[in-house]
C-alpha cells in the first residue's frame, strides 16, 4: 500500500511534511488511525499525542498536541494544531 502524506501544522509553522505509514490521532470521539487511501474525514482533535509509524509496527515519533482539527482527503492527513511539541 502506498505511504500517507502527513502534513501538522502550527499558527507558527509547518512542523512536518512527510509521507509516513500511518498516523493514531487523538480526536474528541476516540483515537483513529489513518493510513493511505482512507476516506474523507474530519475531526476535532483533543489534547494527546499523535503516534507516527514509519513501519506497520514501527513508532517513529510521538508529538504532543494542544487541539485543533484533523483533516484526512485525497492528498493525505493534516493536523492544525493549536500547539504541538515533540514528546
Amino acid at each position: 500500500m502506498a505511504d500517507l502524506h502527513f502534513e501538522l501544522v502550527t499558527p507558527e509553522k509547518l512542523l512536518r511534511s512527510e509521507d509516513v505509514h500511518m498516523v493514531v490521532v487523538p480526536g474528541t470521539e476516540g483515537d483513529f488511525g489513518v493510513l493511505a487511501g482512507h476516506a474523507p474525514f474530519m475531526s476535532v482533535i483533543r489534547s494527546g499525542e499523535l503516534q507516527i509509524y514509519s513501519g506497520p509496527t514501527t513508532v517513529s515519533a510521538r508529538i504532543h498536541v494542544e487541539g485543533g482539527f484533523a483533516e484526512v482527503n485525497e492528498k493525505g492527513l493534516t493536523i492544525l494544531a493549536e500547539a504541538a511539541s515533540e514528546a
